[in-house]
């Protein structure tokens, strides 16, 4: 059974009422056209639910605007959806076509702080999300009586004497459903031990954010990231109206999971649409992206919180490799990760998935 429209409907009765399926779900591609943003390709995807997102085929098939039912559930940069020809890959100018947006991907060689390591130039968050997607197909088809809406694509982070990886994703939502699946298969095509760092820049704004969000998830642990951050570590699971002049807070926290390895945690404003109440969440292996970091800016503007799980803080390479804790990929090997993200459409929403936060058992 489909669960849409506020009823349920079998697969034979939901085609009998429609002409073609776009009617009520579906994707389909279209083209950027306005100043710097001309030429980004994007595919448009509506899970006939009130989840409606568009996904960046230039962009490393990362997520731009999402919607559900007509409330924006991420923060938009002034940047905007950049061509990638206007990528500045030099020091920060990473933050030049930094779109913001539900998803954007960083790494995968790098990512935090720029510096030089063994002599190659590492720029903010590296390069991945300036990259275009090649060999990219979508969809939508029944899958039982299931219907599935879909895009695959390659993105190639490479160079001339430097490493080969090859990052596969997939993006799958299905009708009725307000999550997002998200699987990428990154693999070492080259033939030296490659460095592998990737982090889920998840970037949630206004109206989901505001100064009676709260934070949900079992937290072992949290450590600041600088002195601002260690200022604000007694309240980093609160929230406040836009201020003038902040100075942005990062956290690192160590989430519990579940018995299956799963980490769930959620942003929620209760007191959304006179307080019937939206959210959103982020679902993943421990294993997979065993690190999490909270970028935490309340400025006017700037008005966001960042949910970022990775296999790596945002330290940077040469930081990390110093430390002893770069994840390297060898020659042929894969690495498999696993994102979901989902709507909490109500507090109904909220309350259960608090409930289930309960039942977590690291």
């Amino acid at each position: 059974m489909i669960s849409i429209f506020g009823k349920e409907y079998e697969k034979t009765e939901l085609l009998s009422h429609v002409g073609d399926m776009q009617q009520i779900a579906g994707v389909r591609q279209v083209e950027l056209v306005n100043g710097n943003e001309r030429g980004v390709r994007a595919l448009e995807f509506r899970t006939g639910c009130g989840l409606d997102f568009t996904l960046l085929q230039d962009r490393a098939m990362d997520i731009y605007d999402a919607r559900f039912n007509g409330a924006p559930l991420a923060w938009i940069s002034p940047v905007g959806p950049v061509a990638p020809s206007f990528y500045e890959y030099q020091n920060t100018g990473w933050l030049r076509s930094f779109p913001g947006g539900l998803l954007t991907t960083c790494g995968l060689t790098q990512v935090g702080e720029p510096a030089v390591d063994n002599g190659e130039e590492l720029g903010l968050h590296g390069r991945i999300s300036n990259i275009p997607a090649k060999n990219v197909a979508w969809g939508a088809e029944w899958d039982g009586d299931d219907y599935v809406i879909w895009a695959t694509g390659e993105i190639r982070e490479t160079r001339v004497f430097g490493p080969n990886l090859l990052l596969q994703r997939s993006v799958h939502a299905r009708l009725g459903e307000p999550r997002i699946l998200i699987k990428d298969v990154i693999e070492n095509q080259g033939y030296e031990d490659a460095p592998i760092m990737v982090l889920y820049h998840c970037n949630i704004g206004f109206p989901v954010v505001c100064e009676s969000t709260e934070l949900l998830a079992v937290i072992n642990d949290v450590q600041a990231s600088d002195d601002d951050a260690e200022q604000g570590l007694d309240k980093f699971d609160r929230f406040q109206l836009p201020e003038a002049g902040y100075k942005e807070q990062v956290f690192f926290i160590d989430h519990d999971y579940d018995e299956n390895g799963i980490i769930k945690t959620a942003l929620v404003n209760r007191s959304f649409d006179n307080n019937h109440g939206l959210g959103i969440y982020l679902s993943y292996s421990q294993k997979e992206l065993p690190h999490y970091t909270q970028w935490k800016m309340m400025g006017k503007g700037t008005y966001v919180v960042g949910m970022e799980p990775g296999n790596c803080i945002p330290e940077g390479r040469v930081n990390a490799r110093e430390r002893g804790v770069l994840e390297m990929l060898q020659p042929r090997e894969q690495k498999t990760i696993h994102l979901e993200i989902g709507v909490l459409t109500s507090n109904g929403d909220i309350r259960a998935f608090e409930s289930m936060l309960r039942g977590t058992d690291g």
